[in-house]
């Protein structure tokens, strides 16, 4: 049986009369996964790793069990964050691109890191994006078990969804420690992973000057 993903949930903010009216809707993103719990995943690191014959019970390994259920219930803990956006009064039409947005992520099939940056565009609509918004988009989807064409895939989706932009890019270059350290140990290597939608996929102008930008044509 597939399971999908946690998605990311936009929920309307209750506006607190006391504070200056928001520039648009205030929504709130949260991230829809259940809850942690350390105990448990401290007590199945420390089995994990005596299964694999390594001892905990010295003093620099007692708390390693420990350390490790803290670290990944962090990697797996994207931060909340108002989606904030602006009339975009006047009728500005040009790309709006943020340019390499560190992306920490974890593949979902060995549980090792994958590291490298973003590329996220869009061409405004009716809105534009508080610009610290797109990196709090990408590390929402990046903070559980991925895989990188999901990954960018749900960020485009995402973001063309709720900001209804003309049209939305959005490149990753990662590399994948399950695949440097493990397996064909291919040191160096990345891989670059896309996707268009609306006019920077239809729109032959737009879509080179979008890949140019990011890069991706280099």
């Amino acid at each position: 049986m597939t399971e999908l993903a946690p998605r990311a949930t936009a929920r309307i903010r209750p506006h607190d009369p006391e504070e200056p009216a928001p520039a648009g809707p205030a929504l709130r993103v949260v991230h829809e996964s259940g809850d942690i719990d350390l105990a448990a995943a401290e007590a199945a690191a420390g089995q994990f790793l005596n299964a694999l014959g390594i001892s905990t019970s010295s003093e620099s390994l007692r708390g390693t069990p420990g350390r490790m259920a803290r670290a990944y219930a962090e990697l797996f803990s994207p931060r909340p964050f108002d989606l904030t956006t602006f009339p975009n009064d006047e009728g500005y039409d040009e790309l709006v691109l943020a340019r390499r947005i560190p992306v920490r992520s974890v593949c979902e099939h060995h549980l090792l890191p994958f590291v490298g940056t973003a590329h996220v565009g869009y061409l405004p609509g009716g809105r534009i994006l508080g610009l610290s918004k797109l990196a709090r988009v990408v590390e929402h989807f990046a903070c559980r078990p991925q895989v990188q064409e999901r990954l960018t895939k749900q960020v485009a989706d995402w973001l063309q969804t709720h900001l209804e932009p003309k049209g939305v890019g959005v490149v990753i270059e990662a590399e994948h420690s399950c695949m440097t350290l493990r397996g064909v140990q291919a040191t160096g290597s990345s891989t670059m992973t896309s996707t268009l939608l609306g006019l920077l996929r239809s729109d032959a102008r737009s879509r080179a000057e979008f890949l140019a930008l990011t890069g991706a044509t280099s």
